[in-house]
């Protein structure tokens, strides 16, 4: 089952699809309003573009938190990668180098992992332990095999996962399903 935290970002990664609008757009539309509370901002969603309460929440709720959210990707990945996991962090610049081909691709940190995004995310790299990083990554219509697990309880963002412990484990066949991934977003 997914934490609250993962079903928000599941919500905030559909917000567009979903309301016809980005969030910074929202962010926007919300501050042409002049409107400082909570419910105010749910309300006037609701009742002017037809937000579902849902929706609305997340986003009135992510309007007013703003600006008490890290601003600094940077800092967001060195924090993921501090202490006794700072080991991996090669690991980490090694499958970012590799993906450098990929256009559209949008880096996206988060607290604890990083998204990333095309249209929508098709992978994330999460330091998971100490010695290991999983690389949770959307797949189409692919089974699993070998290296590549189904995500099981790892992440509900994510089709399928791949453990990494080492960064001569950052190969073809990761790329590869990468791309996949990437194309299919």
């Amino acid at each position: 089952m997914a934490t609250p935290e993962e079903m928000a970002q599941t919500m905030r990664n559909n917000v567009e699809s979903k309301t016809g609008r980005t969030m910074s757009a929202w962010f926007e539309v919300i501050s042409k309003g002049q409107l400082e509370k909570h419910g105010q901002i749910v309300k006037m969603l609701k009742s002017e573009f037809a937000v579902t309460h849902g929706f609305a929440n997340l986003i009135a709720n992510d309007f007013l938190n703003r600006n008490t959210q890290p601003a600094d990707d940077t800092a967001l990945i060195d924090n993921q990668y501090s202490g006794a996991k700072q080991e991996l962090k090669e690991i980490y610049d090694s499958i970012i180098q590799g993906l450098h081909p990929l256009d559209e691709m949008q880096i996206a940190p988060k607290k604890s992992y990083v998204s990333l995004r095309r249209k929508k995310q098709f992978a994330l790299i999460q330091p998971s332990t100490k010695t290991r990083i999983d690389v949770g990554i959307n797949l189409k219509n692919v089974e699993p095999q070998g290296r590549l697990e189904a995500s099981g309880s790892f992440n509900s963002m994510v089709s399928h996962r791949i453990k990494i412990s080492h960064v001569d484990e950052v190969d073809q066949a990761l790329f590869d399903w990468l791309k996949m991934a990437y194309e299919q977003s």
